[in-house]
């Protein structure tokens, strides 16, 4: 059961629900950083919050939920903090290396609370696996970032990868989350470090792609990452349903 959408139908959201929603959300996350995910229990989190346990199972159905909130939120906060940096910069590598870099400095206030439940994150049987159905709100958002980035770039990107690079775009993204989750430098300095670095590279990867003798290499990574990219294997035959 996925957590509770105040939403009203006609964009109005009920204030106090609004509140107590996000109360349960604030305390989960303080109590995931004072004592660990797998020590916290809803009913302590409800008990900090001053709300009965029921209440706090109506917004979110466990503590798995409440990740996704919090994963929604990250996301939420991270399409409207580049839109600035969207309007203004139009330099492909500035671009990509921007959308990263506002993510690590909104994820920054999380990073001890990231570590603690990443090895759940881990799991791909967990619904906090950003694979996984339940964190699909979360990933669309993502993912619809890097579309935006392609798109207001004056870089031409390759009909071939137009509409795949989004997705290899949020995997990188992923790769950079995992190692900012084990960075221990001042800041994070490494990880932003990383972002640039990444962004330069696949930015110029997509200049050389449009050159007539990379067309080949262009396509095989176009197939590979068709054939393998987590949200295009929806559309993949199953070889096992098919045989039976």
């Amino acid at each position: 059961m996925p957590a509770k959408n105040d939403g009203s139908g006609d964009g109005a959201p009920p204030r106090k629900s609004e509140q107590t929603r996000a109360l349960i959300l604030e305390t989960a996350m303080r109590l995931f950083r004072e004592r660990g995910y797998d020590r916290t229990t809803m009913r302590a989190i409800a008990q900090e919050a001053g709300v009965s346990v029921g209440n706090a199972y109506y917004y979110f159905a466990g503590k798995e939920y409440l990740i996704q909130g919090f994963y929604d939120r990250i996301a939420a906060e991270h399409q409207v903090a580049v839109r600035e940096l969207l309007a203004r910069e139009t330099d492909l590598e500035a671009r990509m290396a921007g959308v990263l870099k506002v993510w690590l400095d909104i994820a920054a206030p999380y990073h001890e609370f990231a570590v603690q439940f990443f090895k759940n994150a881990a799991d791909p049987d967990s619904p906090l696996s950003p694979f996984s159905a339940e964190s699909e709100p979360a990933r669309t958002e993502a993912v619809g970032v890097h579309r935006a980035v392609l798109a207001g770039t004056r870089t031409k990107v390759p009909e071939e990868l137009r509409d795949v690079l989004p997705e290899l775009m949020w995997l990188a993204q992923l790769g950079l989350v995992l190692y900012w989750v084990f960075d221990r430098t001042d800041g994070r300095e490494r990880s932003y470090r990383l972002a640039e670095r990444g962004a330069r590279l696949t930015a110029r990867g997509v200049v050389l792609a449009r050159f007539r003798v990379l067309r080949p290499l262009v396509r095989e990574v176009h197939e590979l990452f068709t054939d393998f990219l987590p949200g295009m294997t929806r559309f993949l035959p199953d070889p096992g349903r098919a045989a039976r």
